[in-house]
């Protein structure tokens, strides 16, 4: 299939072939949301702790007596039915990451692209960089190509100063085109892709090199 590329003064000036294969298959949404729920329980902390009727400060001792006081039964002050007693089935540290197919997460990354591109919502763009590395720079470029809101830029490698002029966009995500991840790219309101980076999806995924 074939996309127009932009200038960063937002001109048509060529078309780039894209991949059938990465930029227009049939979208897999249930891929998507798979893919979606794992990256965000992997960013999970899992720190969230509370303390059961074992590990709460007070006495073992029984309260009152069993009988005669004419009080409900009480054997210990720690127990979840009193005030400052023990928390029942609380949380307790743990690990909510897991691993997820690798055939599952490329369909996903896929799927996206080609959602982006049905949807008009990827634009194709002349490699750039910004060697001054200044946020009015990298604004100036996004505002020629009517882009605003929420944007994620791929870039062809790990370009520092593109990055150091664009962390304090609102809403911009910047990734490079092999550390690319669904929830920024599915919830992008427009995709800037850079030449290079194009190209370099269409090998990363098309001939399935990608790791």
């Amino acid at each position: 299939m074939k996309a127009k590329v932009f200038s960063i003064n937002g001109e048509e000036i060529k078309d780039i072939t894209l991949s059938d294969d990465v930029f227009g298959r049939e979208v897999s949404e249930g891929s998507i949301y798979y893919a979606i729920r794992n990256e965000l329980a992997n960013r999970r902390v899992g720190t969230a702790s509370t303390k059961g009727r074992s590990e709460v400060r007070g006495s073992g001792a029984k309260p009152w007596a069993q009988k005669g006081t004419g009080h409900a039964r009480a054997g210990s002050k720690k127990s979840p039915v009193w005030v400052g007693g023990g928390t029942v089935f609380g949380p307790k540290p743990r690990d909510y990451s897991y691993t997820m197919p690798r055939k599952m997460k490329r369909a996903a990354m896929m799927s996206i692209l080609s959602l982006k591109v049905k949807n008009e919502s990827l634009v194709v763009v002349e490699d750039f960089s910004i060697d001054s590395g200044k946020t009015k720079d990298l604004i100036k470029i996004l505002k020629s190509l009517s882009v605003d809101g929420r944007t994620v830029v791929v870039l062809k490698d790990d370009d520092a100063m593109v990055r150091r002029a664009g962390r304090n966009i609102p809403g911009l995500k910047i990734l490079s085109f092999n550390r690319l991840n669904a929830h920024d790219m599915f919830y992008g309101k427009k995709i800037v892709l850079l030449e290079t980076a194009a190209g370099n999806l269409n090998d990363f995924y098309g001939k399935g090199e990608g790791k």
